[in-house]
């Protein structure tokens, strides 16, 4: 029993100390967003300009009844002049998205807009593939690329492509904004953790010319960079992340604008939740395969490759959630001493405390309500959210790692629909799972209650709570028609 607990602390040590590690360089990156960014104004190109660019807009999608006319309406609104705008509906629907697609696309091109809609019979290289088809026979320089879940305001082109004028830049990237913020606990707590990214990690990344990624939307490629780069490749559940890193390997620049919003639609049930955080998990890890050598070898200089390594890696610590967790009970109610030692305490405000501070300052830099106390307020359901999804994106880790290939499955988009005409995800079979360690958490909260242990309490509790909501809702889920 002994060793059973020496090693179960040995373990829950350890693995506070790489998720500490971790929280450590949230930190910094925190801190370095908190620097005034140093910008000069970009001038915008003005209508008639002899080398305004030719932008084509990208819009992939697939089964998007809900969105998929919305979308093509903002792309065909932006402030661009139509001679020098193209819409590419690149559309793999299966459904009657199609025949939507369609009609919209006839009505805009008797608009005087240049709308194509692509429609291919097969999902060859899935979005990857559906974007590279376009670029194959589109018009422009410059490429924009909006999920179909995405709402473009009129001036987006107008305030972006201007970037473009440097001819070192070869991407630039809006910030996300996001239209069901407050429709449920969920969508609160994913607005964090995006603002946060957003806000932080982008921003920071970007001030200190470390390199960052394109997020997949709401972002501008110049053609040439996209083709310097080896185009989009569909080897990973991450094109956008790949083709970023591809593109900082070929030297290219990258401007991210945070003052600059596309809002968009956050996924609205946890089984939707878990798909695109699988997804982008898995991806991530697969990234990091294919290219983090690479960047490694190359003459970038090496705050870039650290950064490099940090951010490819960033998902690899649910291994050591999991960790943790399978830890945490033998390891916490087997010790002797009640009391955390000073070790654990340090290591652990290295995580949840240094997540507090990167919230809170994300939250104070964005104008929102509340500022940096919302972020604070907000941390319990961040915390016990991203603890409940644990189990999920430990698999999906994994199985990036050991290089199993995973189909790319599109997060279903509501939009304004009634509940029971949406898409729906399907569930990842880790409910029951979930449900029984949240059981175990529960459990083990009333027996440190019971023996006075309690230091131990709160962290058993934000397990169970996590564990609870997660399996929990992803059984209401998939249960709901």
């Amino acid at each position: 029993m002994h060793v059973v607990v020496a090693l179960a602390r040995v373990g829950y040590v350890a693995a506070l100390a790489v998720l500490g590690l971790y929280g450590l360089h949230r930190l910094f990156l925190t801190l370095a967003a908190m620097g005034r960014a140093r910008r000069d104004p970009v001038p915008p190109w003005a209508d008639g300009e002899p080398d305004m660019p030719v932008v084509t807009v990208q819009i992939p999608l697939y089964n998007e009844r809900h969105v998929a006319a919305r979308a093509i309406d903002a792309a065909c609104a932006l402030a661009w002049p139509n001679a020098r705008l193209e819409v590419q509906i690149l559309d793999d629907s299966t459904d009657d998205t199609t025949a939507i697609c369609a009609e919209r696309a006839a009505f805009h091109r008797a608009r005087g807009i240049d709308v194509r809609h692509l429609h291919r019979d097969s999902r060859t290289g899935f979005k990857a593939g559906a974007l590279a088809a376009g670029l194959a026979c589109a018009r422009g320089e410059i490429v924009a690329v909006i999920d179909a879940d995405f709402v473009l305001p009129a001036d987006f082109l107008a305030r972006t492509a201007g970037y473009f004028r440097d001819p070192e830049v070869g991407m630039v990237q809006a910030r996300w904004e996001h239209l069901n913020r407050n429709a449920s606990l969920l969508t609160e707590v994913q607005a964090v953790i995006l603002d946060g990214h957003f806000a932080i990690e982008q921003r920071a990344r970007h001030q200190l010319g470390r390199g960052f990624n394109f997020n997949g939307t709401a972002g501008l490629w110049r053609r040439q960079a996209i083709i310097d780069a080896g185009g989009w490749q569909a080897d990973t559940l991450t094109e956008d992340l790949d083709l970023s890193y591809r593109a900082l390997l070929a030297g290219w620049r990258f401007e991210y604008v945070n003052d600059v919003t596309a809002p968009a639609e956050l996924p609205a049930d946890i089984n939707a939740f878990k798909s695109q955080q699988f997804r982008w998990a898995k991806g991530s890890v697969e990234v990091a395969r294919k290219v983090l050598w690479p960047v490694v070898r190359s003459p970038l200089r090496w705050p870039v490759k650290v950064e490099a390594a940090m951010h490819l890696t960033q998902n690899l610590p649910y291994l050591w959630t999991l960790l943790l967790i399978v830890c945490a009970v033998p390891a916490l109610l087997g010790s002797p001493d009640s009391v955390p030692a000073m070790w654990d305490i340090g290591l652990a405000l290295a995580t949840t405390g240094t997540f507090g501070l990167y919230a809170g300052v994300a939250q104070r830099a964005l104008g929102r309500r509340g500022g940096l106390w919302r972020g604070l307020v907000m941390l319990p359901a961040v915390i016990a959210v991203m603890a409940g999804m644990a189990v999920a994106q430990a698999r999906a880790v994994w199985l990036g790692l050991v290089g199993r290939p995973s189909p790319f499955v599109r997060t279903p988009k509501r939009g304004d629909a009634a509940r029971h005409l949406c898409y729906r995800a399907r569930p990842d079979g880790t409910a029951r799972f979930e449900l029984a360690l949240a059981l175990t958490f529960a459990t083990a909260t009333a027996w440190a209650v019971s023996a006075g242990r309690l230091a131990c309490v709160p962290i058993f509790a934000t397990f169970f709570a996590g564990f609870a909501y997660v399996g929990k809702s992803s059984i209401e889920a998939r249960r709901k028609k």
